[in-house]
């Protein structure tokens, strides 16, 4: 390698006064990151610090720390509660980060703790080209007894929910107000619709009544919200066909779907617990930042997974490749979904056994999307979700 590029270096300047310059493309990476993240500026409890650092240790490269509505620029102390687990987990803090950093009083054997602001700790954790904290808040409302929440990524000034007549007057009002803030600021944000199983509370029509949302959860880690759905609800993953056939038919712009976290509990673990590690994205970008991020989003090269990572996930000449990064001594499923024009649901066009699939494009699809499950078992899974698997984005044929 290092002779063919001492040979390419040469011949560039060899010829390279007499020929024009072409543009140089720099090689797109994958980039880690959860967009759906609680501390303890919210219902989490831990630390902002810890937590990046956490994620950081995890090999993620982007976390958006998106607690419930705020985004962390007041003035905060929180009580350390009395809980042995919490009192430890106090002093591990102080050790770790110092007298220095770690504002704290006790007053009648009662510990208080200053919390850190988004610009704190963003500038204490970010590493460029390495690990990227993007501002976000979760907008939480309700409608009667719905609990309706959407977060907001790479948010710019905080958002108070609206509220509505209807969930999906709620949810669009509260949609809405993002896209309001990204087109005043010009700076690139998401909405993304969390958990719409979470007690039930966001239906099939509520989705397909929305204009202007790109995004939502097919896969949350919190033991709570009930991606598999039950007798009498679709799962997450029904409702994205769905909800696509649907926007599809009405000229909307296809739904992507994002595996999040949802991470609230960082000492006690298990699948009563909404812990961090269960389901993040990988994005393929040129670079390390929020609108980059953004944009290859949007265009949707991006996969949601809990565990399963690919090498490759494209499109050329209207056959989707999807390639598995395999681990030595497991296997793989790759299934191909997708939904015909003129029908009302999908079905799996094709099934591989193995690392590598290939399904052309035609147009009699609406759209297609793959779905790779592993026979690895997740270390920490909730429901009966328990084989790691990816979900990338559906695409459909070119004319």
């Amino acid at each position: 390698m290092r002779a063919i590029s001492l040979l390419v270096i040469s011949f560039i300047l060899i010829f390279g006064c007499s020929q024009k310059k072409a543009p140089i493309s720099q090689p797109q990476k994958w980039y880690k990151g959860n967009l759906h993240t609680h501390s303890y500026w919210s219902d989490g409890d831990e630390f902002p610090e810890v937590i990046l650092d956490w994620y950081k240790d995890h090999d993620y490269q982007f976390l958006a720390l998106s607690d419930h509505n705020t985004i962390a620029q007041e003035e905060k102390w929180i009580t350390i509660r009395k809980d042995s687990i919490y009192q430890s987990a106090f002093l591990s803090y102080l050790e770790e980060y110092g007298e220095e950093w770690v504002e704290y009083k006790v007053d009648s054997g009662v510990t208080k703790v200053k919390l850190k602001t988004y610009g704190q700790y963003s500038e204490f954790a970010q590493v460029d080209g390495e690990f990227l904290v993007i501002p976000s808040e979760e907008i939480t409302d309700r409608y009667e007894d719905k609990h309706i929440h959407m977060n907001a990524t790479n948010i710019q000034d905080k958002i108070d929910p609206l509220g509505g007549e209807s969930v999906a007057e709620v949810m669009q009002n509260n949609l809405d107000q993002v896209l309001d803030q990204r087109k005043r600021t010009g700076v690139p944000m998401i909405p993304h619709i969390n958990h719409p199983n979470f007690f039930y509370s966001i239906d099939l029509e509520d989705m397909q009544s929305l204009n202007g949302e790109r995004f939502f959860e097919v896969y949350n880690g919190h033991p709570m919200v009930h991606n598999m759905g039950d007798s009498v609800h679709i799962s997450t993953e029904q409702m994205w066909d769905l909800i696509n056939i649907d926007y599809l038919e009405n000229g909307k712009p296809l739904m992507f779907g994002l595996a999040t976290d949802d991470s609230h509990s960082y000492h006690q673990i298990g699948n009563q617990w909404s812990n961090a590690g269960r389901g993040w994205v990988m994005v393929q970008s040129d670079s390390l930042s929020a609108s980059h991020l953004i944009e290859a989003m949007e265009s949707g090269k991006f996969y949601a997974s809990t565990g399963v990572e690919l090498k490759t996930a494209s499109v050329n000449s209207n056959v989707l490749t999807i390639e598995v990064q395999a681990e030595p001594n497991v296997d793989y499923e790759i299934t191909f979904i997708g939904c015909e024009k003129g029908a009302s649901e999908t079905e799996v066009l094709q099934t591989v056994n193995g690392t590598t699939a290939s399904f052309e494009l035609n147009q009699d699809l609406l759209f297609v999307r793959s779905k790779v499950v592993s026979a690895k078992k997740q270390e920490n899974p909730i429901e009966e979700l328990f084989y790691e698997t990816a979900w990338t984005q559906p695409v459909r044929p070119a004319m």
